[in-house]
């Protein structure tokens, strides 16, 4: 059984009466001419399908915790969505905890993860009540303790630990092998343990965190993180006479970006973990822990598209002919930073067959600003709304202002209505921060 990850579209993609691309009931030539472009577009109906589909494929497990990894994408009206199908939030920073908390998340299911989060960011997740905090090294320990005894709180807490393990990801978003700048390592596991038995007596180690990379497509490394980890709390019950009962085995699920792409489906994932969490509870003498799962870009990468117009092209002599769209490395740092692969079609006519190979070039000043390499398109003329999918994740999470262009609007399609989720910025806006010394202002 498939499941919406192995998708390159959203589910309610389709193909309308006027030839136009339409996602959510709405025609994407009409959303590009009422909000501008660039202009992110997500579809409510796939985000909750892929969140039903990730508690359906973990339903025969009775201690499961979803939580969804918010630096994918997270906006007040994302929190509501998913709030409402049942997730907690996997947050690492003080702004994360500060949407979903105004967003009226239930904090208690929330967990504040991170490698260098600062006392008042581990204050912001005392006071508001977030329900764990996942330690990553023996500064945060002192930190954390200290935060907590004086807000006279006990705070449930995970050690991140590095695994071991390595998958067949971008060496960049690969985290759980062991040079890691994340968590600790096992053998540091016996003297953090030691510190919170003996000073710090207001945090409560109650598990063990785990994130083995992002954009997965191996099954049997799931298998693997789990044993790793109910083998150290195998180890931990036999040394120090406690038992850990949560493990949190991160995220990283991967999605179709391209025809090429072949991700697990969420069902293949939650079968593997399940078994092996039976299987290696029962080789290392543990009881069935509570299993935390944190799905980011599988949740919303397939759910969010985003468009562009078509400006200038050039053919490059006897060479490539680039084709330049109105956003690029700003609003999609992605294939600049990870040579990350998309696929595109041209939403205003979608049925026009390719007819040349081009390369679909960014606005910014910057060589390596290119969107796709050797895209096969129609010829495509200037106003013309490509469609880029999958880019739900990691688009504007990590966009900027780089050339001081102002950042897109994003929209939430649902049953044939679009509803602003973020504002497109103003030029107002964009110098709302910017000061100038007294010495160096204009004389009037």
């Amino acid at each position: 059984m498939t499941t919406a990850n192995q998708s390159i579209k959203p589910v309610t993609a389709k193909i309308n009466q006027d030839e136009h691309i339409e996602i959510g009931g709405c025609d994407l030539v009409s959303l590009a001419e009422k909000y501008g472009t660039p202009l992110y577009v997500f579809d409510e109906e796939t985000i909750r399908t892929i969140a039903r589909q990730y508690k359906t494929a973990f339903s025969s497990y009775p201690k499961i915790s979803m939580l969804y990894a918010s630096k994918a994408f997270m906006t007040k009206a994302i929190v509501r969505i998913l709030d409402e199908e049942g997730f907690g939030f996997d947050m690492v920073s003080g702004g994360e905890i500060y949407t979903a908390h105004t967003a009226g998340a239930d904090m208690k299911k929330c967990l504040f993860n991170g490698n260098n989060k600062s006392y008042d960011e581990l204050q912001m997740a005392v006071e508001l009540g977030v329900g764990l905090i996942s330690v990553d090294n023996f500064l945060e320990l002192a930190l954390l303790n200290n935060v907590a005894k004086s807000n006279n709180k006990t705070i449930d807490i995970l050690l991140r630990v590095t695994p071991g393990i390595e998958c067949h990801t971008h060496e960049y978003i690969q985290t759980g092998h062991l040079d890691s700048k994340f968590g600790f390592d096992l053998t540091q596991v016996d003297e953090a343990i030691e510190l919170i038995l003996e000073q710090y007596d207001n945090l409560n180690l109650v598990g063990l965190h785990a994130h083995i990379g992002s954009q997965i497509f191996e099954t049997s490394v799931y298998y693997d993180e789990v044993e790793v980890l109910l083998k150290e709390i195998s180890r931990i019950k036999e040394k120090f006479n406690i038992e850990l009962t949560h493990i949190n085995l991160g995220g990283g699920l991967g999605i179709k970006y391209v025809e090429e792409d072949c991700p697990p489906s969420i069902n293949e994932i939650a079968d593997k973990i399940i078994t092996s969490v039976k299987e290696n509870a029962a080789k290392y003498g543990v009881q069935e822990p509570e299993i935390h799962i944190e799905p980011g870009r599988s949740i919303i990468g397939t759910s969010g598209v985003t468009l562009y117009t078509v400006g200038s092209s050039k053919q490059v002599p006897k060479g490539k002919k680039y084709v330049a769209v109105d956003g690029g490395m700003a609003d999609n740092p992605r294939p600049s930073l990870y040579q990350a692969l998309y696929t595109a079609e041209v939403a205003n006519r979608p049925n026009d067959k390719a007819t040349e190979t081009v390369t679909i070039a960014g606005r910014f000043c910057e060589s390596g600003d290119i969107l796709i390499h050797n895209a096969k398109m129609p010829e495509l003329n200037e106003g013309d709304i490509l469609c880029f999918y999958n880019t739900g994740a990691y688009g504007y999470s990590m966009s900027s202002n780089y050339n001081r262009v102002l950042k897109p609007a994003a929209v939430l399609v649902n049953n044939s209505q679009s509803d602003i989720i973020i504002d497109k910025e103003s030029y107002e806006h964009l110098v709302s921060l910017d000061r100038i010394p007294d010495r160096l202002k204009k004389q009037l």
